[in-house]
């Protein structure tokens, strides 16, 4: 799917006339395929319609701001997205990657790094899919489904976003190791490497998810300087099974 890169679909949203041009003209000449919206409402109907590889979403919208956009796509899919802001505020940063960004970039920005940061993301996409050979497991109850980017705990499933499922899936899978954050980078961002801003945040949103009821199935405890322990997240069974997630219907 993505070794054509002329084939690539690219869901462009930015009110600012001007620079919804230039940046729509510097992707098309990369050969990527360009959609267009300049509002909100406009964008999530592009988005169902022509469900693009990547969604390149500013915050500053008309009708529906870029967070709630965020929102709703992650609420119907796991799309790519990656946001864009003038606004330079770590509150903007974090809100972003709580809702399910796959990266960020403040304004003003150079074309090359969009362009170098979106070929990052469609490489980890690409690499997100190859998970559906991975095994399911049951961790004690607690069921991991790399296909579907599901975890279900005490009958209850949630959807995580390819970045969150892969860092429970290592953490879980070395239950009783700590886990150290370059190799956490390298698992879930493949060479490009990570950013230790964005892996608090993926796993302060991971673990919020998990919450059931004021319950989760443990914690992920920080290691300083090291990485992660997932160890009292669950300990795996023997053997990795194969199981259906139970879905609730939403409320």
């Amino acid at each position: 799917m993505y070794g054509a890169r002329a084939m690539i679909r690219i869901l462009l949203v930015e009110d600012d006339p001007d620079m919804l041009d230039l940046t729509a003209y510097v992707l098309r000449r990369e050969r990527f395929v360009v959609i267009e919206a300049s509002d909100g409402a406009a964008a999530l109907r592009r988005w169902k319609i022509d469900r693009p590889d990547v969604v390149v979403l500013d915050i500053g919208l008309p009708s529906l701001d870029g967070f709630e956009v965020l929102r709703r796509i992650r609420d119907e899919g796991e799309t790519p997205v990656l946001v864009l802001t003038a606004r330079n505020d770590a509150q903007d940063t974090l809100r972003a990657f709580n809702l399910g960004t796959d990266d960020f970039i403040p304004k003003p920005f150079e074309f090359r790094e969009l362009i170098a940061r979106i070929r990052a993301i469609l490489r980890r996409a690409k690499a997100a899919q190859q998970d559906v050979r991975e095994p399911k497991v049951d961790a004690n109850g607690l069921l991991l489904d790399p296909e579907a980017y599901e975890v279900t705990w005490r009958d209850r499933f949630c959807r995580l976003t390819p970045t969150e499922f892969r860092i429970l899936y290592l953490l879980v899978t070395n239950s009783g190791h700590v886990v150290s954050a370059n190799r956490l980078y390298t698992y879930v961002w493949g060479a490009d490497g990570g950013d230790a801003n964005a892996l608090r945040s993926h796993i302060s949103h991971l673990r919020h998810k998990l919450e059931v009821g004021g319950a989760a199935p443990g914690t992920i405890a920080s290691v300083p300087a090291v990485g992660y322990n997932g160890s009292t997240v669950a300990t795996p069974s023997a053997a990795k099974t194969a199981v259906s997630p139970v879905r609730i219907p939403s409320s």
